[in-house]
């Protein structure tokens, strides 16, 4: 069921939020909704001054006004799933068989039911204009200020960003990196690779919304409703989806949707939920 609260419609879990959109009961009717540009954005990147680097890779919808994104690794979406995904209707989509066409087609459905506005519970941050590093540093401290926890306290992070891991130590905070990928952080800790062995020596967790397109994010969110630990989202990936979440374990999401901070250098916005800041 929907219900209404300071921050708008949210749902009791992510299935439960699908249904509802199948339904019609948040916005119009997805049958009539059709995706009118599907793309992939694929990144490169190693910031000055850092001795590692990474890869991203996005697959992208529009609908209308409207764009969802769902991150994947790169190489990992199928040469068909763009020309899928043209001229098809919202509710096709959401039964597609891959996991990230169904989170891009509910991210792209509720970025236009509810756009990133006051009224349906987002603040919105600037992002000031700069280099990729400047940028990243500023979005980090964005997303760490929604984590409500003391210094000293041990956050797990899940799907590491330097700029997120310096952020946290900027805070006092401690943290358990962790990453499908493994490997080793900017400092050379061990990238922890099962992120729900983690999660009862943590008080809080930090997790990408890349979790959405993975099938790893709903036993996080289960955990924390269970006992209660803080979950926030850091979200290019479903940005429009993770605030609709807010009190079923989530707590806090800083969404971030297309075009992403690290696709301009100009200055940007990035949109927060469900913490008194």
């Amino acid at each position: 069921m929907t219900t209404l609260t300071d921050i708008g419609v949210t749902a009791p879990s992510y299935d439960e939020l699908v249904a509802l959109v199948l339904g019609g009961a948040i916005g119009p009717d997805p049958r009539t909704e059709r995706i009118a540009v599907a793309f992939t954005t694929r990144q490169a990147v190693r910031h000055e001054g850092r001795s590692g680097g990474y890869r991203n890779e996005v697959l992208s919808l529009r609908l209308a006004e409207a764009v969802g994104s769902c991150a994947v690794e790169p190489g990992g979406l199928p040469d068909g799933a763009v020309d899928d995904c043209v001229g098809a209707d919202i509710a096709r989509l959401l039964e597609h068989e891959l996991l990230p066409v169904r989170v891009a087609a509910l991210d792209a459905y509720l970025m236009h039911a509810l756009p990133h506005t006051p009224v349906n519970g987002a603040r919105s941050c600037p992002l000031p204009a700069g280099t990729s590093l400047e940028k990243s540093r500023a979005r980090a401290k964005a997303v760490v200020e929604l984590i409500d926890a003391a210094p000293g306290a041990t956050v797990l992070v899940v799907g590491v960003v330097n700029s997120l891991l310096e952020a946290l130590r900027a805070r006092g905070l401690a943290y358990v990196p962790c990453d499908l990928k493994g490997g080793t952080t900017e400092w050379g800790e061990p990238v922890r690779t099962d992120a729900l062995a983690e999660l009862e020596r943590c008080d809080a967790v930090l997790a990408s919304g890349m979790t959405l397109g993975n099938g790893s994010f709903e036993p996080l969110r289960q955990h924390a409703q269970r006992h209660g630990t803080p979950l926030v989202m850091f979200a290019q990936t479903g940005s429009a989806v993770l605030p609709r979440l807010i009190g079923a374990g989530v707590s806090a999401v800083c969404a971030e949707p297309y075009p992403f901070f690290w696709l301009d250098g100009g200055p940007g916005t990035i949109h927060r939920y469900g913490a008194a800041l």
